[in-house]
């Protein structure tokens, strides 16, 4: 029989919502962790696991399983122009389809000995894309984030029928570098089934389309871009701004987001009338988060390694904006973290625990993530549980 004291510490319901450790374990995994290790203490508890993403990496996994839809294996062209596994996926609507820009032209893809944005393209993100019309779906939820491009979507454009043509007439080749030479754009061969989709683009940067914080300036070294190659691309997308607005009608340079992914946010807005929202916003309101928050009494968060950038639109950071809707504390379980944690304090996490206990190695720890997790969820529940207690 249980004594009104333990019924008292007793959590009724907990709110399991990370995202996933980069290269050790998926935001699924983490919280399954999580979910074990809150029931080593409370066998009976309540736990609600939501995985999470904010656009990049793991956005096809966290709203598939949240809406219980599926994963499509595909083949498309490959950044490099050469063919890659891809994949995309279906919500539970049946209608939804969410991309992943990376699963076809990311920087993954791309070995460091070749990156160059001058010649890679998008042209397989529309691929992925014409597969899911095809599919039947008719609205598009898109994450923008770790691209090898900066061809402002362009090769997407021209997989999905758009006419991209040089003074000459003739198609302009793939890559950020032959935006030099366009001079008209056709979209009366665009795919009718993408004109009347409903494009929604995750994206968690506000850089605009060319400039000092555009997106070859600011994003074209990671890719592999020279001093130099920037300047070609800079030019190049500037070219391409001006010419979206003066024939297409929609002004998209200035627009923030525009520069996300090598420009792509720039060419869903000329050519498919994309909104732009902050990626960890759009997982909130697919995965319903807010609505399975109440009633709770505690949440978790986490992410592989939180940081200045976990305050730019990363999912803890999203995740204690909505547990302050609620009043409800927030734990985050993490990889490693960064002195000090006042800022993150200050926007709702009202602890940070390292989830690795012990000396051991980054390659160990890695490894051993899942059970890491699982053990530090376990210790801090049980503090929370004895706080209640005492209180």
């Amino acid at each position: 029989m249980t004594c009104w004291s333990e019924r008292r510490m007793s959590c009724a319901k907990i709110v399991v919502a990370p995202d996933s450790y980069k290269g050790s374990a998926s935001a699924s995994e983490v919280a399954s962790a999580m979910c074990r290790g809150i029931k080593r203490v409370e066998p009976d508890a309540e736990t609600v696991s939501v995985p999470m993403a904010d656009g990049g990496e793991g956005t096809v996994r966290a709203l598939v399983d949240a809406t219980a839809g599926k994963v499509i294996d595909i083949s498309v062209t490959g950044p490099l122009g050469k063919k890659v596994d891809a994949f995309y996926g279906v919500l539970g609507d049946g209608r939804t389809a969410v991309i992943e820009m990376a699963a076809a032209a990311g920087l993954p893809l791309v070995p460091r000995s070749e990156l160059n944005p001058l010649a890679t393209t998008t042209f397989g993100v529309g691929e992925i894309v014409k597969h899911a019309l095809e599919c039947g779906c008719n609205r598009i939820i898109m994450g923008i984030g770790g691209s090898a491009t900066n061809d402002g979507g362009a090769g997407m454009a021209q997989a999905l029928g758009a006419s991209l043509l040089d003074s000459k007439g003739e198609e302009i080749g793939w890559g950020g570098a032959a935006l030099g030479d366009l001079a008209l754009i056709r979209t009366d061969s665009l795919d009718p089934r993408a004109r009347h989709a409903e494009f929604v683009v995750a994206c968690d940067v506000d850089n605009p389309l060319h400039g000092e914080r555009g997106a070859a300036r600011v994003f074209g070294p990671q890719k592999g871009a020279t001093p130099d190659m920037v300047d070609i691309l800079d030019r190049a997308l500037a070219k391409y701004g001006e010419i979206i607005e003066a024939q297409i009608g929609i002004r998209v340079s200035c627009v923030p987001g525009s520069g996300a992914a090598g420009g792509l946010g720039a060419g869903l807005m000329a050519f498919f009338g994309a909104t732009l929202m902050s990626g960890i916003d759009l997982v909130i309101d697919v995965v319903n988060l807010d609505a399975k928050m109440r009633g709770a009494c505690l949440i978790f968060t986490g992410e592989g390694k939180m940081d200045g950038q976990t305050l730019m639109g990363k999912v803890p950071q999203g995740v204690a904006r909505t547990a302050r809707k609620h009043s409800l504390p927030v734990i985050a379980v993490v990889g490693s973290f960064e002195q000090p944690t006042q800022a993150l304090h200050e926007a709702g996490i009202d602890a940070v625990v390292a989830a690795s206990h012990g000396p051991q190695s980054l390659e160990c720890a890695m490894a051993n993530a899942e059970e890491n997790i699982e053990v530090a969820t376990e210790q801090v529940y049980r503090v929370f549980r004895a706080a209640r207690k005492v209180r």
